[in-house]
């Protein structure tokens, strides 16, 4: 091997053992957390089965009916949305906002029962949902996150790099040699582990970035359009349809997050723009009208109704479908009933299908169990690669040490660094921020904790 290349190496050492550093504990909880949320299908029937199986009868309460019923239950709480039974032995659901308290009513659409509550931001998958996406400190933790995945991203490269056979034999790089102990043992665990999951942990690590809060909002900027033409005579609020998706709950389809709100029409003008009630300010389309429209036009089952919560708000009916080819959107006048968007899968140019696609996987929903078991088996690699890349680190850092792997920039192979580090920079703006901090700390802190024996030498 030459100097240059060892040179580079050397570099590539630097950055995985600064990228596994800051991203090893955010991996461990995404990984934690998503395997919780990947399994929501199965965990809530069993915690909350009770409150979503009812038994199926002949006659159904109607939409309006079964409204009723929750406005009784919850007399001084605003209506925020309904979510229809999504087959004939579920349970009708509303989401009702009392103060800062939001809370999910369960019904029995036959019988018209009040079957119970659950907190809708307190319940374990709404936990689980809100610190995998922001660690439940809002925009701070999304930016923390955002900031892990695009260091997890270094780290997969430099990681190939490193794992790169450079003429050793099979063992250690396609599999583990399992005769071995100690850190030789750790270290064949963690390269071999790290490059089976590689391309698999890119998808999920980009597919995830998508739906982060500046990353994820610049790239829906710049590829999720659609035609000016399909806004061109709806009236418009000044607000996106992102405002309809939290932390905690999904309602609209990523492609749908950068599109206007549009608003209900020329009843509107006539009353106080400014008022919060449940419903329409006057006499407008039922809830039950809004099922039938939703039915009419073929939503997939399992979608909500939002309800409007100004004079000029609409109800929009979404379903973020485990197919993607299912989403639909629809965006409805509460005074006529006018149909003022639906937007579907055929609308979405490529960019928004393959992101919708990739969401999908991510969150192992598009194919069933079989989809599961493959991201199961991904978050549980992630959490292995993870934990021995920590062994690695305890067993070879020195005494009164960090363990940083040193860094020689005096020969030409910096500048091919550098080209690498200032595309990744440019791609992942947070990224490349952190990165100019972490060179000012390492310059100026890390470099007094490297001591002597701290050897470029990396088996």
């Amino acid at each position: 091997m030459t100097t240059q290349k060892i040179s580079f190496y050397n570099l590539a050492w630097r950055w995985h053992f600064y990228a596994g550093l800051f991203v090893a504990p955010f991996m461990v909880l995404l990984a934690l957390t998503g395997i919780i949320y990947l399994f929501k299908p199965q965990l809530d029937p069993l915690m909350y089965g009770h409150l979503l199986t009812v038994p199926a009868a002949e006659h159904t309460l109607s939409a309006d009916e079964q409204l009723q019923r929750a406005r009784a239950a919850y007399p001084h709480a605003a209506i925020a949305k309904y979510l229809p039974p999504a087959d004939a032995t579920r349970s009708a659901q509303f989401v009702v906002r009392n103060d800062a308290q939001e809370v999910t009513v369960f019904i029995d659409p036959y019988r018209g029962t009040v079957l119970g509550e659950q907190d809708a931001k307190n319940n374990l998958q709404a936990i689980v949902r809100a610190l995998h996406g922001e660690l439940m400190i809002g925009t701070t933790g999304d930016r923390l996150i955002e900031l892990a995945a695009g260091w997890g991203i270094m780290l997969v490269v430099s990681g190939l790099y490193l794992w790169w056979p450079r003429g050793k034999s099979a063992a250690g790089v396609l599999w583990p040699r399992f005769n071995s102990r100690g850190r030789l043992f750790w270290r064949d665990l963690h390269a071999v582990v790290g490059f089976w999951g590689a391309a698999f942990l890119l998808v999920m690590l980009l597919s995830g970035m998508t739906w982060t809060g500046f990353w994820g909002k610049q790239y829906a900027d710049l590829w999720n359009t659609f035609p000016a033409a399909m806004w061109n005579n709806v009236p418009q609020s000044d607000q996106q349809a992102r405002t309809l998706n939290t932390a905690s709950q999904q309602t609209v389809p990523w492609a749908m997050e950068n599109t206007p709100m549009p608003m209900s029409g020329d009843h509107a003008e006539h009353m106080n723009h400014g008022a919060m009630h449940t419903g329409p300010a006057a006499p407008g389309i039922s809830l039950q009208q809004v099922v039938d429209l939703a039915n009419a036009r073929g939503v997939e089952p399992g979608y909500s109704i939002t309800l409007p919560t100004t004079a000029s708000g609409v109800f929009t009916v979404a379903v973020f479908a485990n197919d993607p080819r299912n989403d639909a959107t629809l965006h409805v006048d509460q005074y006529t009933g006018k149909v003022l968007a639906d937007v579907r899968w055929q609308h979405y140019n490529l960019v928004a299908r393959a992101t919708e696609t990739g969401v999908m996987l991510h969150e192992g929903k598009m194919f069933g169990w079989v989809n599961q078991l493959i991201v199961l088996v991904i978050c549980l690699m992630i959490l292995l690669s993870a934990v021995s890349g920590v062994v690695i680190w305890w067993k070879r850092r020195p005494h009164g040490g960090l363990g940083v792997p040193p860094l020689r920039h005096d020969l030409p192979k910096w500048k091919t660094a550098m080209v690498i580090m200032f595309g990744l920079a440019i791609l992942f703006p947070l990224v490349g921020a952190s990165l100019l901090v972490v060179w000012v700390l390492d310059r100026l802190v890390l470099s007094r904790f490297l001591g002597p024996r701290e050897s470029a030498t990396h088996s």
